[in-house]
């Protein structure tokens, strides 16, 4: 089929973590130049129905955090499909990741979003990670320890940022400190090989391949 993939996320990071979980996974459904990252959520939602009229678009996902309130992000994504001219969009997402196909005789494209870190759940990005921590790790109930520690008048990040202090700490532990996050799943810091990233790739192959 011709025309563009297209997929937006909401910032580098999960750029990164995508192309290092192709790699991992030996797969190439998009190059690094279909992936367009924005300054975060409110960027990403404006861009949105734009792209969703070029014409030159064949396939055209999203990942985005869920935030605090899944609902009201997938509402938020919802409202610009049907205002595009989408008329089979689900009132909720679907757990392994929502894909919509083009309303006949149109030439909008085929449509996937999914909501970090599930599509079930409210959270972002770090929390999809924290899945892909080795379950068999005796050090990340430390990392869990020392970070719920903290004193409450020293801890600086928000209950909804807490994911990302916690892989950051496990990512400081290792022995190589300091790692990108794509960088990581490439290191095996991070696994790739869980149920979590097999039903994201499987989203991803339902709306690329």
């Amino acid at each position: 089929m011709p025309g563009k993939k297209l997929l937006l996320v909401e910032g580098i990071d999960d750029l990164h973590v995508i192309l290092a979980i192709q790699g991992q996974r030996e797969i190439r459904l998009l190059d690094k130049n279909e992936i367009k990252t924005n300054d975060g959520i409110d960027e990403l939602l404006k861009s949105f129905p734009v792209h969703l009229k070029g014409s030159d678009i064949r396939a055209l996902g999203a990942v985005v955090d869920a935030d605090t309130n899944l609902i009201n992000r997938w509402q938020s994504l919802r409202d610009r499909l049907v205002d595009a001219g989408y008329d089979n969009v689900p009132t909720e997402p679907d757990a392994a990741g929502t894909v919509i196909d083009a309303p006949p005789m149109s030439l909008l494209p085929r449509v996937g979003i999914w909501l970090m870190p599930d599509n079930t759940t409210t959270g972002i990005l770090e929390d999809f990670l924290r899945y892909l921590v080795p379950p068999e790790s005796a050090l990340f109930p430390h990392v869990e320890a020392s970070v719920n520690s903290i004193p409450k008048d020293e801890t600086r990040f928000t209950s909804l940022a807490k994911p990302k202090a916690l892989i950051h700490t496990w990512l400081a532990w290792q022995d190589e400190p300091g790692r990108p996050l794509g960088q990581s799943i490439t290191a095996h810091f991070l696994e790739h090989d869980v149920p979590q990233v097999d039903v994201f790739v499987a989203w991803l192959q339902k709306l690329y391949a």
